[in-house]
């Protein structure tokens, strides 16, 4: 019985040789995404979408920083913050109340 082989499109057969090559050998476009303009120059340790919750997570994470910092450190309200960002007042309170030990400092 001879070996079964899929029948696939003539622009998609490739030489037995190229099947497995080292990296430094293969040809692929490094288009990168809307974070950076290639892989290889990406800041991020490990791709952003391949981790849980990919560019959402990420972005929401530096816009609670933000909010953190803005309320700590500059004394913007709740009401204040909620409207920078667009966001609700409840939004804002959760992303405050996860680092509840945080506390706004008293500005005199």
């Amino acid at each position: 019985m001879g070996a079964i082989e899929a029948d696939y499109p003539a622009e998609e057969k490739r030489p037995e040789s190229e099947h497995d090559l080292p990296p430094e050998f293969c040809h692929y476009r490094d288009d990168g995404c809307d974070l950076a303009a290639s892989c290889l120059n990406c800041p991020f340790p490990q791709c952003i979408y391949e981790q849980p919750g990919g560019k959402q997570h990420w972005l929401k994470t530096m816009r609670n920083r933000e909010i953190i910092r803005l309320f700590t450190r500059e004394g913007k309200g709740v009401k204040e913050l909620a409207l920078m960002f667009g966001v609700s007042t409840r939004t804002v309170q959760r992303a405050l109340g996860k680092n509840a030990d945080r506390r706004r400092p008293v500005l005199r």
